[in-house]
């Protein structure tokens, strides 16, 4: 089974659509998350999880 491990970010409102793609991006590109879920708040702030593998390392001898 997969393991995952979780990171929740959240942005106020006012942050552009652009800062949050460049920040996600930033993110995906440098720290191998990857986009889980992202809600987008009635009063404009944003809630998003990102998520990566957990990769355990088996002894092999």
């Amino acid at each position: 089974m997969v393991e995952y491990t979780y990171l929740v970010l959240r942005l106020p409102r006012g942050t552009t659509r652009d800062t949050a793609r460049r920040l996600l991006t930033e993110h995906a590109e440098h720290g191998g998350w990857e986009l889980d879920r992202l809600r987008l708040y009635p009063d404009g702030s944003r809630r998003i999880r990102l998520r990566r593998k957990v990769i355990r390392q088996v002894r092999t001898f």
